[in-house]
C-alpha cells in the first residue's frame, strides 16, 4: 500500500474494527476510528496506530446522527489533510424471531447496520473524489446473503449493505474509487464468545475449515481491498468465512 494513505475506520475501537484500523496502521496508513462508547476506548487503539509511526485519530459518536457523522468527516479530512479510504464497519445485533422482534429492535439494527454506512458514504464522497483514488469498504455478512433464523432485522440490514455496495461502485468508479464489501462469517469475538453452546457448536459444523474466523482474516481481506493490488475489483462481496456459505 502507498505511504501515507489516510483511512477512517468506523466502530474501530474494539473487535474487527479495531484489528482493521491496526492492519491498515501496520500497512501505511494514518488512521483514524469514529465509534459509540467510552472516550478512553480508544486508547488502546490510538498507541498501537502510533506504534507503526502514523498518524491518528478518534472520534465517539452515532453513526445514525447525520451531525456527528458529517461532523466527524470534516473534522478528520482537516486534520488529516484529506481522506482516501473509508471503512463502514460499525454495526450491532438484536436477534429476535419476527412474531417477538420490537420496532426498536428492527429500527436499531437498520439504522446503525445500513443507515450509518450510508452516512458515512455520503459523507466522505467529497473528499474521496477529489483524490481520483480512493477506496471504500463495507462489512456485510454471509448472512444477508443467506439469511439466518432471528435475524431478520440483520439479514435485511447485511443485504442493503451489500445493494448500497453495488450501487456506490457504478457511481463512483468514473473517480477512481472503489466500492466493495467483506462478508464474514462466524468469527471469534465476545459475541461469539456468548452464544449458548448448542447454537455456536451448530454454526462452526457449517464451516468447511472447521474453525471460526479471526478478526485477523477479516481485516487482511480489507487491506487487500483498500491497497494496490486491488486497484480493478470494484462492486465484488468478497466472503471471509472459511467456506461456511457453500
Amino acid at each position: 500500500m502507498s505511504d501515507s494513505r489516510r483511512a477512517l475506520v468506523t466502530g474501530g475501537s474494539s473487535g474487527i474494527g479495531r484489528c482493521i484500523a491496526e492492519t491498515l496502521a501496520r500497512d501505511g496508513c494514518d488512521v483514524g476510528i469514529f465509534y459509540a462508547g467510552d472516550p478512553g476506548d480508544a486508547g488502546p487503539v490510538v498507541e498501537r496506530i502510533e506504534s507503526f509511526g502514523r498518524r491518528a485519530w478518534s472520534r465517539v459518536g452515532d453513526v445514525r446522527d447525520v451531525g456527528d457523522v458529517n461532523e466527524a468527516v470534516e473534522a478528520f479530512v482537516g486534520e488529516m489533510g484529506g481522506l482516501d479510504i473509508l471503512v463502514n464497519n460499525a454495526g450491532i445485533f438484536r436477534d429476535q424471531v419476527i412474531w417477538k422482534m420490537t420496532d426498536d429492535e428492527w429500527g436499531d439494527v437498520i439504522d446503525v447496520d445500513l443507515g450509518g454506512v450510508f452516512n458515512f458514504s455520503r459523507a466522505a464522497v467529497p473528499a474521496l473524489r477529489s483524490n481520483d483514488w480512493g477506496a471504500i469498504v463495507n462489512i456485510s455478512s454471509i448472512n444477508g446473503m443467506r439469511g439466518k433464523f432471528g435475524q431478520t432485522n440483520y439479514s435485511a440490514a447485511k443485504a442493503g449493505v451489500i445493494g448500497l455496495t453495488k450501487a456506490l461502485a457504478k457511481e463512483m468508479a468514473r473517480f477512481n474509487v472503489t466500492v466493495n464489501a467483506v462478508a464474514p462469517g462466524i468469527v471469534e469475538t465476545p459475541i461469539l464468545e456468548a452464544m449458548p453452546a448448542e447454537a455456536r457448536q451448530r454454526a462452526l459444523s457449517e464451516v468447511l475449515m472447521g474453525r471460526a474466523g479471526t478478526v485477523e482474516d477479516v481485516a487482511e481481506a480489507v487491506a487487500f481491498l483498500c491497497g494496490d493490488r486491488a486497484r480493478f475489483i470494484t462492486g465484488e462481496v468478497l466472503r471471509v468465512d472459511g467456506g461456511q456459505y457453500i
